[in-house]
Formats: C-alpha cells, sequence, structure tokens
C-alpha cells in the first residue's frame, strides 16, 4: 500500500549514489541483499535484535538499489527481476524462521507457520494474477511501473513488510502478535485481490 509513496522517495534518495557505479552488476547487489537478509535471520537466533536490525535495513536498502543502479545504467534484464524476487522471498522466509527458532515455544512455531503459510497464499494472489496482466498487455509497460511485472497492490506491500519486520526485531517481548497481526492484514490484502479479479477477470 506505502509502495507508490516508498518507491519514488527511494528513487530520488539512491539515485546519485548509483551514478558511479556502472561497473557494479545489479546483480551482485541482489546477492548482497539476500546474503546481509541471512545474517539478520542468524544474528534473531543469537537474539542479538539491535544488530538484527540494522543489519535488516541494510539488506532492504540494497534489495531497493540494485534496481536503481539497474536503470541508472541501463542495465535491466528479466534475470534480474527474477533473481530480484526470488531472494526477497527467501529473506521473508529465512528471517521469521531465525526469530522462531531463538524462543521455540509451541506457540512461536505455530505463529511463524501460520505466517509463512499465508505468505505462500498471498505469492500466489498476485504472482498468478500478475501473469494475467502481463498477458493481457496491462501489466507494468502500460501501468509505467519501474518493476519488471506489473505487482498487483494489497495492504501489505514491501514497504510495510520491511516495517513489520523491523518491529519483530525491535519488539521482541510481542513477536507472536505481530506474527498474527502481519498475517490477518496479509489475508486482507489476498482478499482485495480475489475481489478485483471477479470483478475485472
Amino acid at each position: 500500500m506505502l509502495d507508490f509513496i516508498a518507491r519514488p522517495l527511494k528513487n530520488r534518495i539512491l539515485d546519485p549514489l548509483a551514478q558511479p557505479l556502472g561497473a557494479v552488476h545489479p546483480n551482485f547487489i541482489s546477492i548482497l541483499g539476500f546474503m546481509t537478509g541471512v545474517l539478520t535471520a542468524w544474528l534473531a537466533y543469537q537474539q542479538q535484535y539491535g544488530v538484527a536490525l540494522a543489519v535488516w535495513l541494510l539488506s532492504r536498502t540494497l534489495d531497493g538499489f540494485d534496481g536503481v543502479v539497474a536503470r541508472a545504467h541501463n542495465r535491466q534484464s528479466d534475470m534480474g527481476g527474477y533473481l530480484d524476487i526470488l531472494l526477497d522471498f527467501a529473506v521473508y522466509v529465512i528471517v521469521p524462521i531465525g526469530i522462531a527458532l531463538a524462543a521455540p515455544s509451541q506457540r512461536m512455531l505455530i505463529s511463524v507457520i501460520g505466517l509463512i503459510s499465508i505468505f505462500y497464499v498471498n505469492a500466489a494472489s498476485w504472482m498468478y494474477l500478475s501473469a494475467i496482466l502481463e498477458k493481457r498487455a496491462q501489466g507494468a509497460a502500460a501501468t509505467g511501473e519501474t518493476t519488471s511485472v506489473s505487482m498487483p497492490a494489497g495492504l501489505i506491500g514491501g514497504t510495510e513488510t520491511v516495517i513489520f519486520y523491523g518491529l519483530f526485531l525491535l519488539l521482541p517481548a510481542v513477536q507472536i502478535q505481530l506474527f498474527w497481526l502481519m498475517g490477518a492484514l496479509v489475508c486482507v490484502g489476498i482478499v482485495q485481490r480475489f475481489s478485483w479479479a471477479l470483478r475485472n477477470l
């Protein structure tokens, strides 16, 4: 929901930093973002939440920077877009698992299984819809989106995910409640997209 505000702001901030980096391949930045995401999960598992939060913010900055560098130097590619989303989804699974394994009570494990299960359904809700929009020539090229393919918006998007994961690390005492809250809000997005599909497909 906030991506349409955050993306232009991110581009304005990061564009000047991308100009001198023509020799750096965007996929390398994507991989660095993934590696720092894995480090976030490890630090969370070690219950080093303050450091994990800092590394998490670095990870997501790198995740946003790869596309900026690609556009600045005309190096956009379908492979780059594919790698970016694949590594994002891996990070979004690994970090909650790291958090859950730090204090693996039954309630914690159930909540993280619930969240990841909802992510699975959410991925289907937007990825297949995205494929249909691209097939109908109503996707990213038609709407002017800077992503490789159209990403139909829901209540919880990339920006909200970064915020929620930050809260998981900032407020460890209420992690279980935050897992369920995020899962419930992601479900709202699934319903939003399904409702849109019923009206438009």
